[in-house]
């Protein structure tokens, strides 16, 4: 009697466990549990290719219900009435949005409900069934529907200028024949272009610089203002490290490939002036970058700085010096002009000529500039 009561246990234990399992398998395929779930149709106008019964319905991305009924609707061949049920407690309103989604590798529709004002009503009753909800126009199209679409308005758009692509592709092949055909003139401009700014395919293989003034008459007393000597301004042609030379026809180019300034032409002009000041013993100055306020203010307009070529080559410096107070007032201006000789044209004694020309307007500066102030 013992053995048999034992199996007997054992056989209910076995059902037991038989039976939770298959409860345990409905109620994840049915989210509705044992709740009652409340139905809703959705009419859809355009085809709902793939949705089949027990199909999947989404709330918000959450699985609530499924597909219960599919139907056409015999007034209107257009339509499809899809009959769904989903949990009780699902907060459909009437604006609730539904759309088809195609999830999974396979693609497999199921329906989206999405959203809804908190304070819009369920959606009403009908009279011949469960409440209705209108899908979008769109719903029912799928990406690959979506593309053909696309793609079916970009062809009627080419097709309908298609003449005038045409054109199009012809001026640009005509545009890109002539171009071919002009490229050694090109090749020349550019190379022209290059020559006007002072560039060069090959690097320089020295860098030249300015010397600054030395020899000046003592001063009895230094003046007590400050003075900040103003970065120069010059002409575009001039704003380049390249040693520059003007031809008798006027036209002014880079030359000596071998050489080149240290820096650009008024950043050098500016430190050695600063430097001719302190060598003339005035100390109280600095450049425009300084952060420094001064008392009175020196700008430089640069006019001239290369070699003038002919039968005796010269270096031409000439600039305007104005003198201007705290305030931006003009004080005094004068124009300073030097030139040296250059013996032989190479860039050595070019740049040693320009250097020349430069100290004598250095030295005249300084006095003119410390007499004022």
């Amino acid at each position: 009697m013992e053995i048999r009561a034992r199996f007997v246990l054992i056989g209910v234990f076995v059902v037991a466990v038989i039976a939770a399992v298959f409860g345990f398998v409905y109620w994840m395929e049915n989210t509705t549990g044992l709740a009652k779930p409340t139905s809703y149709r959705i009419r859809f106008d355009r085809s709902v290719s793939g949705l089949l019964l027990g199909s999947a319905v989404q709330f918000n991305g959450i699985r609530v219900g499924e597909v219960t009924d599919l139907k056409l609707d015999k007034e209107d061949p257009r339509r499809v009435f899809v009959t769904v049920a989903v949990a009780g407690d699902t907060p459909v309103r009437s604006d609730t949005e539904v759309s088809l989604v195609f999830g999974g590798l396979t693609g497999v529709p199921e329906i989206a409900l999405t959203g809804g004002s908190p304070d819009a009503p369920p959606p009403a009753a009908s009279n011949d069934g469960p409440p209705l909800l209108v899908a979008e126009k769109s719903a029912s199209e799928n990406w690959t529907d979506t593309a053909r679409n696309a793609f079916a308005k970009i062809d009627t758009l080419l097709s309908d200028n298609s003449d005038a692509l045409h054109d199009t592709i012809s001026n640009i092949d005509t545009f890109s024949k002539s171009l071919a055909k002009s490229s050694d003139k090109l090749d020349d401009l550019l190379a022209g272009l290059t020559r006007l700014t002072g560039g060069s395919s090959r690097p320089p293989a020295n860098a030249v610089d300015l010397a600054a003034a030395t020899k000046f008459l003592p001063l009895a007393k230094a003046p007590e203002g400050q003075l900040t000597v103003m970065r120069p301004t010059a002409p575009i042609a001039l704003e380049t490290t390249r040693i520059l030379v003007e031809q008798p026809d006027g036209l002014i180019a880079a030359g000596f490939d071998e050489a080149q300034w240290s820096d650009n032409p008024g950043l050098l002009i500016q430190a050695r002036l600063i430097q001719s000041f302190e060598n003339a013993g005035y100390p109280r100055v600095a450049n425009d970058t300084s952060g420094l306020a001064g008392d009175h203010q020196l700008l430089i307009e640069l006019r001239a700085f290369q070699i003038e070529a002919g039968d005796k080559p010269t270096a031409k410096v000439d600039f305007t010096a104005k003198l201007a107070d705290s305030a931006g007032n003009i004080l005094s201006a004068k124009r300073f002009e030097a030139t040296a000789p250059v013996a032989t044209m190479d860039a050595p004694t070019a740049a040693a000529a320009l250097s020349a020309a430069f100290v004598k307007t250095a030295t005249e500066v300084v006095g003119w500039t410390l007499g004022l102030i």
